[in-house]
């Protein structure tokens, strides 16, 4: 290290610092229009800051090594050691590394942004925010889901805002003493709510099936992806209220016993 120091003179460190002054101004101007770029792109904030970040970390390890160089240092050695620091840090955080390039795959190929409510490896829940290495989801119960960004990323995701609607199935059962027609009539009936869409469907009612008991039947109506809980609930309620007034009986399990005498 003395030896190094020795040999250090002014026309060896002039050319060093100059390097070094000139690097830090084009970093600059290079992060600058990495960030006047990555505004006017669609990725999530999370991904505009690491990029940024990586991006920074990558210029400033080249500029140490183009200064280190100008100033005599041999640094075959230092790109050796890092080389063999970085295979060993990365087979010790490969489950980081998966939901960090999770993390990249999400942000970059969009199946959800922030502000959706989706369906994730058996969770559902708004998404709060896109991490590196989770994606946090509030339940409509108001508990906070992470989940590692591999699993995400390995997972059926099925987005329920993407069109801005969704569409409400009830099933429900009434007696086979009640006519078809009557009973189609009570449900539509029951899904005259404010927040109902005629499109892309207007409410459908239709026989799903014949039970042991009882006529199975399904209500399908439309409304927009904020409103879908108030209209399910206040749907269903709405059907006890019509089946009572068109006098339709809501089956349950019963058995008839026969006798011969």
């Amino acid at each position: 290290m003395s030896e190094f120091f020795a040999n250090l003179t002014l026309a060896s460190i002039l050319p060093a610092a100059v390097l070094l002054v000139l690097g830090l101004l084009v970093i600059k101007a290079v992060l600058t229009l990495v960030d006047r770029s990555l505004a006017k792109s669609k990725l999530e904030r999370a991904a505009t800051g690491l990029i940024r970040s990586l991006l920074k970390v990558v210029l400033f390890v080249l500029l140490g090594l183009m200064v280190a160089s100008k100033l005599g240092i041999d640094v075959t050695g230092v790109v050796a050691l890092a080389s063999v620091a970085s295979l060993a840090l990365s087979l010790s955080l490969q489950d980081a590394l998966a939901n960090v390039i999770g993390g990249f795959t999400l942000l970059s190929n969009h199946p959800f942004r922030s502000g959706d409510y989706v369906e994730i490896a058996g969770q559902a829940g708004v998404v709060q925010t896109i991490d590196i290495t989770y994606t946090k989801l509030t339940t409509p119960d108001n508990k906070t889901i992470s989940i590692p960004n591999s699993a995400v990323v390995g997972s059926q995701i099925v987005n329920y805002s993407t069109t801005g609607t969704r569409r409400v199935d009830i099933s429900v059962s009434a007696s086979y003493d009640s006519s078809i027609e009557t009973v189609k009539a009570a449900l539509l009936e029951a899904a005259k709510h404010d927040a109902v869409l005629a499109t892309p469907e207007a409410p459908f009612a239709a026989v799903a099936g014949y039970g042991e008991s009882s006529i199975n039947y399904t209500l399908r109506v439309w409304t927009t992806t904020a409103e879908y809980w108030n209209v399910y609930f206040a749907v269903t309620e709405n059907i006890k209220a019509e089946f009572e007034k068109a006098g339709v009986q809501m089956s349950y399990p019963h058995l008839n016993v026969h006798i011969d005498k």
